[in-house]
């Protein structure tokens, strides 16, 4: 990952050195600051001493503002870390129930009313959702989030109300996801034989629901919402410019207009770190939900 990550950002057109001096920049001065960006080393030369000192917590400085660019991505993390969660939260408080509900009251009016907003929820573009709800605010009710951040510990208030937008609008195809995911596979759960066999046994319906249907159903709801958390990341990047919130997902847009070498590098393979720890996290909780996976 490190190397795809290193590799593309060498390949694609355009000089750092003259974009960082401007439009009247001479070819001297580029090719000093080429060479002082050490730029004009072997591309093997760079990597290994990018990937040491990552490995060493050192990830260089910002190319544009001379900062460690570690520190300005350990600033970030904790607002973006925080907006997963309640995009999370949210798609998982709304999609699981209403996928329950959809699959109980199968081919009823709630089922069809269900299946609609996950329709929706799939089709609508999360960054035209947060524009659209950052309008309506506005001009219905002359509202609008706050503009400088605050931390959740110190103004609780203020920081869920920026997060509040951003959140729902992330969480939404997530919900639909969750919702669709968990309705077809309670379907196929109740039609089994041991829902039938504890049915039959006198089991009460909210006992063989919750009890022995649903614990089995969670395993591809789970595989969906662990697959889909790069969907969720990529989309912070864009939901977190829009609505002004300093994310990891604003900082890498910035980097990537200012072409910020290895302000990208680190947030895009702290990106990766991340997904491949919540798949190897969904591994871990199929063991949770299957006696059989944890045994083998």
């Amino acid at each position: 990952m490190s190397i795809i990550i290193f590799v593309l950002l060498r390949v694609i057109p355009g000089d750092v050195a003259a974009i960082m001096l401007g439009d009247y920049a001479n070819p001297k001065d580029a090719a000093e600051l080429t060479a002082k960006l050490g730029l004009d080393k072997p591309i093997i030369v760079q990597y290994g001493e990018w990937i040491v000192g990552v490995l060493q917590g050192k990830a260089g400085v910002s190319l544009y503002h001379g900062n460690s660019v570690a520190g300005e991505l350990w600033k970030a993390i904790p607002v973006s870390a925080e907006l997963a969660v309640l995009g999370v939260l949210l798609s998982l408080i709304i999609g699981l129930p209403l996928g329950l509900i959809s699959a109980i009251k199968h081919d009823s009016i709630i089922d069809q009313v269900s299946r609609l907003v996950s329709v929706l929820g799939i089709s609508i573009p999360n960054f035209w959702l947060a524009i659209l709800m950052l309008t309506f605010l506005a001009i219905l009710f002359e509202w609008n989030p706050p503009v400088y951040y605050q931390s959740l510990i110190k103004s609780p208030v203020d920081n869920l109300q920026q997060m509040l937008i951003p959140a729902i609008t992330l969480g939404s195809f997530q919900m639909a996801l969750v919702s669709r995911m968990t309705r077809s596979s309670m379907l196929e759960v109740l039609r089994q034989d041991y829902i039938r066999t504890a049915r039959a046994k006198g089991l009460r319906e909210q006992m063989v629901i919750y009890r022995h249907a649903m614990k089995n159903a969670m395993i591809p709801v789970v595989t969906v919402v662990g697959l889909n958390f790069g969907i969720l990341l990529g989309g912070i990047v864009i939901i977190e410019q829009i609505t002004g919130v300093p994310g990891v997902g604003r900082l890498t847009l910035q980097a990537i207009n200012q072409r910020d070498l290895a302000q990208i590098q680190i947030n895009v393979l702290f990106f990766g770190a991340v997904f491949a720890f919540s798949n190897l996290m969904v591994d871990m909780i199929y063991g949770f939900l299957d006696p059989r996976i944890r045994q083998s």
